[in-house]
């Protein structure tokens, strides 16, 4: 049995159609404030596997709120992973490309130094190093740009200013992989099931869709596949501020998940099977 910390967020609820027997903890059965609480869970379930696809992920507000991230994408995790650690049970993270500082123009690699430019970043770090040091079989898989047909995203952001809008400014010099939780969710499954068998594969991964564009360009290809007149406007992050500074570059190199036979998904594809999922598109 899988265990999952996450009942409602976008990986959660595609991970519950790809694995219809895991139990998937919610936060009133395992509030990730309290650290404890979900080593606890580990302790009395004795899963074959768990996976984290809980965060604390209001990017902005963590600025100023740091201490509740904190314990939430750090201090819990870093629970949970102690806890799998001492039974010998493999433990999957999903973590970010806001750990990395976001400079230049090449994918960063698994191992390139990381720089976090905000207090969400900061903390999904702190949890990155805590789960890594609790000296189990474990994997962090760094992704991006997380949309699907559930909770909020980008892509349902977009559709719904398309039904009261013709033309929207949007951020051109944010250059990313749009991931779906889909992806992610089947991602999760494959590593976890393999590193039952191979704890050696252990290590920090990127998982991102192919290929990177920008958010601009992004939500062209939203209003061309649902057939909406949107006109786009390419705009510098300079004039959107916001209180969490984004990095322009969330480029990531996914080639070292070879190892678990993954390879980056087509966002293209998926953005279709999204749409279609909620009714955008035929």
């Amino acid at each position: 049995m899988i265990l999952v910390f996450g009942h409602s967020g976008q990986v959660a609820t595609e991970l519950k159609k790809i694995l219809p027997d895991a139990v998937f903890l919610s936060r009133q059965e395992a509030d990730l404030s309290n650290p404890a609480a979900c080593a606890a869970a580990i302790a009395e379930r004795r899963p074959t596997a768990v996976i984290n696809a809980a965060a604390y992920t209001a990017v902005d507000k963590a600025e100023s709120d740091e201490e509740t991230a904190l314990n939430v994408n750090a201090a819990a995790p870093g629970a949970m992973a102690r806890a799998a650690a001492e039974r010998g049970i493999p433990f999957v993270h999903i973590s970010t490309d806001y750990v990395f500082a976001g400079t230049g123009d090449k994918p960063f690699s698994p191992d390139d130094a990381t720089a976090p430019l905000g207090a969400y970043g900061r903390t999904k770090l702190a949890g990155e190093q805590l789960v890594a040091r609790a000296g189990g079989a474990f994997a962090v898989l760094r992704t991006s740009w997380v949309f699907s047909a559930h909770g909020g995203n980008f892509v349902k952001t977009m559709l719904r200013l398309a039904e009261t809008r013709d033309s929207l400014n949007i951020v051109a010099d944010q250059i990313g992989g749009p991931t779906s939780a889909r992806a992610i969710a089947f991602a999760c499954r494959v590593i976890a099931e393999q590193l039952m068998k191979a704890p050696e594969k252990s290590g920090i991964y990127h998982f991102s869709g192919a290929p990177d564009t920008s958010w601009a360009d992004f939500a062209r290809a939203i209003f061309e596949l649902a057939g909406k007149s949107v006109t786009v406007t390419d705009i510098l992050t300079s004039a959107y501020p916001t209180p969490a500074a984004r990095p322009l570059n969330s480029r990531l190199d996914c080639t070292t998940l070879s190892v678990f036979g993954l390879a980056r998904p087509d966002w293209r594809v998926d953005l279709a099977e999204v749409l279609q999922e909620l009714g955008a598109i035929s």
